[in-house]
């Protein structure tokens, strides 16, 4: 029997373990996704864009960085408490110095992010939420990252997720999102267990071309500096929400 969103305790996320396991260092599959993310993000005056989201963040820093010149707010939604409290100690002292290196590079492709690490995530509020619960349309931008592939074992489930990410901005919206390819049910630390449902890009394409216009999907390769989670690479994906409001 596949294993949905709500039969896992998301408040007991093994935060610490993730981190030492894929963000102690900048991989070559990160700077790949910051490239991408950061070439939607130049594509906005600074400050022009009202309120932008974070579906889903976890403790990643690196997404909320590159949201910091272009969104005078951005929403940081995560539901796990122990992934909210990562977070707003972040925020609160400053980000680690493993995230320097993420930061520099987020600010080399695009200079009008603030110097400042911290300046640079001082937009961000975090929201301690679960994102189904999310009114529509309150979003300029919507961005996902590794959140709804790995939430759950079923496929209509992470349609489902998919659908709400692409409902969470205005009509016209932009998204921005990465997805790892073909992900297992995985490990993290030395027993936890989490649920993956394996995608690729045509199954991305599938799912979103009904929901949105200017639909961009591509892929990066396996990282081999990472964990072997069985994972086959990532998915990356931009669009403009063509849901009415």
């Amino acid at each position: 029997m596949s294993i949905r969103n709500d039969d896992v305790n998301w408040d007991s996320w093994p935060v610490e373990d993730y981190i030492a396991e894929n963000y102690r260092e900048l991989h070559p599959s990160d700077a790949a996704v910051i490239a991408h993310h950061s070439a939607v993000y130049r594509g906005f005056p600074p400050d022009g864009l009202a309120r932008s989201v974070e579906f889903g963040a976890g403790p990643n820093l690196y997404p909320l960085m590159l949201a910091g010149a272009a969104s005078r707010r951005i929403d940081a939604v995560e539901a796990g408490a122990a992934n909210v409290s990562y977070l707003r100690r972040q925020l609160d002292n400053g980000p680690d110095t493993g995230w320097l290196p993420f930061h520099a590079l987020c600010r080399r492709l695009n200079p009008d992010l603030p110097a400042d690490p911290a300046q640079a995530l001082s937009r961000v509020r975090v929201v301690h939420r679960d994102v189904r619960t999310l009114p529509p349309g309150g979003y300029d931008l919507a961005s996902m990252n590794f959140v709804a592939e790995g939430v759950t074992e079923d496929f209509d489930e992470f349609r489902d997720f998919c659908r709400l990410f692409v409902r969470s901005v205005v009509p016209g919206g932009r998204l921005v999102a990465a997805f790892m390819e073909n992900m297992p049910t995985y490990r993290i630390g030395p027993a936890s267990r989490w649920p993956g449902c394996p995608v690729d890009t045509d199954v991305v394409t599938s799912v979103f071309a009904p929901l949105t216009r200017r639909l961009r999907v591509g892929r990066i390769d396996t990282d081999p500096t990472l964990p072997d989670y069985g994972d086959s690479g990532m998915v990356l994906l931009s669009a403009v929400s063509a849901l009415p409001g």
